[in-house]
């Protein structure tokens, strides 16, 4: 891995893209390839969880796992472009499975350290990183198989939110959504709405036609989609469209993230996903359990 921070998209380079679709929590998982190659990486594996009844199973990723081996692949990386609040990871399953590093932002330990206190996680758990094989700051290149990929850290939905291009790809979390839909969040601990602004502006000083891949989609009238472009993006989000300036987006993202309830899954999902969805330990009765902290959020 290297630091590159005047790096340029290879527009030439075109990764084909196959997108899976987790309806209970609208998340976008993608298995992107090397277009020269067998190579592949995984972007943001879904673990499913039934949370009244505390039901794990992974027939998402198995899916996933399927589709890599139909095709003769050989999955390299596994990327979580953040600490996701509404669905866990499935990626030690994959790596178990297929193998693939697995890849988050640095700034990954400043979300630990807050979350190890609210969910008191004892001496068991260490908030520096080292559940992940890859802590990427920004400016890394890496590759998978020929093709090489960027990571760009773009914090404002949370401190470790990182875009990666791929070719002409750009895989971007919650730092934007389809151009109807508009933002991210920017109200967990240690999000920040003028952040998140300026972390969208840098991903859309790329190319105008890089293709950008959403991790959700909440639709009102149509159906889902997981694909646009810079320039769809520039010329059309309801939130961050060219002629919309900081101080009104800012404005505007802070009295939204007052109106809106906290995720369905964030406490499950935040224990899981900042232990790189490695499960709790088990305790003296052989039971795996997550907590629930009263008040966490207040």
């Amino acid at each position: 891995m290297n630091s590159n921070n005047h790096f340029s998209p290879d527009m030439s380079v075109v990764p084909e893209v196959k997108a899976f679709f987790d309806e209970a929590t609208e998340t976008f998982s993608y298995v992107v390839k090397d277009p020269s190659s067998s190579a592949c990486a995984v972007i943001d594996s879904v673990m499913n969880i039934d949370y009244p009844s505390g039901t794990t199973s992974y027939r998402g990723a198995d899916e996933i796992i399927d589709w890599i081996k139909g095709n003769g692949l050989e999955l390299e990386w596994q990327i979580e472009t953040h600490v996701h609040a509404d669905h866990l990871t499935a990626a030690p399953y994959l790596k178990e499975k297929l193998g693939g590093k697995i890849g988050i932002g640095e700034q990954i330990t400043v979300v630990q350290d807050v979350f190890a206190s609210i969910f008191n996680t004892g001496k068991d758990f260490r908030p520096d990183g080292s559940q992940f094989d890859v802590l990427f700051s920004d400016g890394d290149t890496y590759q998978i198989g020929n093709m090489s990929a960027y990571a760009m850290h773009t914090p404002g939905h949370t401190p470790a939110c990182m875009t990666h291009v791929m070719g002409n790809a750009a895989f971007v979390g919650d730092t934007l959504f389809m151009p109807d839909v508009g933002t991210a969040r920017a109200d967990f601990p240690g999000g920040n709405a003028r952040e998140l602004f300026q972390s969208i502006k840098k991903v859309l000083s790329l190319p105008d036609n890089i293709r950008l891949f959403m991790c959700h989609d909440y639709p009102q009238d149509r159906a889902v989609e997981c694909e646009t472009t810079v320039a769809d993006e520039k010329n059309g989000n309801i939130h961050v469209r060219d002629g919309i300036d900081e101080e009104a987006f800012v404005k505007m993202r802070v009295t939204r993230d007052a109106s809106l309830a906290m995720p369905t899954l964030i406490l499950p999902s935040l224990q899981v996903n900042m232990r790189a969805g490695h499960l709790p330990p088990e305790e003296d009765n052989g039971r795996v359990y997550l907590k629930l902290p009263l008040d966490a959020f207040k």
